[in-house]
């Protein structure tokens, strides 16, 4: 009886332990990202992406606050469903650019303060942080 107990406490110790290996663990935890580009050409708007806590990311887009589960392991991103608020602005339709690119890129890359979102297909949005 002992030695059943003394296993399933290490196992849960082991269990409690699970390390975040998402993006965020990779460089992009701690810091505010700022879209800059998608698809090549430069995003006038204000977005933002930030990983609050392990497997989460939230933001602002050019109208609404966001957030989203993101548990891919670094170098995959799949985050989604996005759940926005719903206030209506004059940005609609390049906060719906913002949203859809995020829901579709599924590679991640962090160097200094770019982070590049991707898709193999050619996809992209590139990020500065703080700023």
């Amino acid at each position: 009886m002992r030695t059943t107990g003394a296993v399933l406490l290490a196992l849960l110790a082991i269990g409690g332990c699970a390390k975040d290996e998402t993006v965020a663990a990779y460089g992009g935890a701690d810091k505010v990202w700022r879209v800059v580009e998608i698809d090549g050409v430069p995003f006038g708007e204000n977005a933002t992406l930030t990983f609050p806590a392990s497997g989460q990311i939230a933001g602002d887009g050019p109208c609404n606050g966001y957030s989203a589960e993101m548990t891919a392991p670094y170098p995959w991103f799949d985050a989604g469903p996005i759940l926005a608020t719903k206030k209506l602005c004059p940005d609609a339709a390049s906060e719906t650019l913002y949203f859809e690119a995020l829901e579709n890129v599924s590679l991640s890359e962090v160097l200094r303060d770019t982070m590049i979102l991707s898709t193999p297909e050619g996809r992209s949005i590139i990020f500065k942080a703080g700023g």
